[in-house]
């Protein structure tokens, strides 16, 4: 039992290493060449879209693949997901995030430093979000929701496509659809907040930038305390998300097959 618990820790914390890994580096990379020559927007919500795709086929197995604690949390209140394993779930998840995030931020030194030798709000979100993309014009009421509406998407979407009763994508499609649900939400709601949509992906990196010289990563680019934001606003936003199916969709269904795997444990 102790083995099998550590392995779904394991799984969680490698997946959502995965998640940042090429959800950062995406950032990264886009952020370092300012001519456009290494990407755009598209570039980045795809990347972010293939990360949590391929997190979640390396956790998907043994954890569910959660990768995303507004997700757990939400499995608990809702698909019967046990609540002691909420914390260490969401503990591992930031902790893959973090870990991650030290990589990329190795990796990219060099050029951070060459484009941004200050490590300012410039590239600051790169790890972590910000109003409005570090771009003044939103507020934080306008980020709060739109973290909100964002994550209440992903969760909504991701418990019908995991959902056995509800007609789910065949042949192991899952991770597939998840990772497209998360490119949709990119391009259609990235302006705002930066669609973190996940507590562990902004804290970890947050975390991460700011042992490695990103003073202000705490604040947003007024110097207002922002890291709070992308945790809280999830973690409603995933509730919203999971009561409005189990409300509207979850009690139609016909009660003929065992529960998703997204919810085991």
């Amino acid at each position: 039992m102790t083995r099998s618990y550590l392995g779904e820790l394991g799984a969680e914390f490698l997946g959502t290493m995965i998640l940042i890994l090429f959800g950062v580096g995406s950032v990264a990379q886009v952020v370092t060449s300012p001519d456009g020559s290494l990407g755009d927007h598209d570039a980045i919500a795809w990347s972010w879209g293939f990360g949590v795709m391929f997190g979640v086929y390396v956790a998907g197995r043994i954890s569910g693949g959660h990768l995303n604690p507004a997700v757990t949390i939400a499995m608990a209140a809702f698909q019967g997901f046990p609540w002691r394993k909420v914390i260490p779930y969401s503990l591992a998840q930031t902790a893959g995030a973090f870990v991650a995030a030290l990589i990329v931020r190795v990796d990219y030194a060099d050029l951070l430093a060459k484009y941004d030798p200050g490590h300012t709000a410039k590239t600051q979100f790169v790890f972590s979000t910000l109003p409005g993309n570090g771009v003044d014009g939103v507020g934080v009421p306008t980020a709060f929701f739109d973290q909100v509406v964002g994550t209440a998407i992903l969760v909504f979407i991701i418990f019908a496509l995991v959902n056995r009763r509800n007609n789910p994508p065949l042949a192991n499609l899952a991770p597939v659809a998840i990772g497209l649900v998360v490119v949709g939400i990119g391009m259609a709601f990235g302006a705002n907040a930066g669609y973190a949509i996940n507590p562990a992906r902004d804290f970890g990196p947050r975390l991460a930038s700011f042992v490695t010289g990103f003073a202000s990563a705490w604040y947003d680019q007024h110097g207002h305390l922002y890291f709070w934001l992308p945790i809280v606003a999830p973690i409603i936003g995933g509730l919203l998300g999971g009561g409005l199916f189990q409300l509207v969709i979850n009690r139609s269904l016909p009660a003929d097959e065992p529960d998703d795997w997204v919810s085991r444990g």
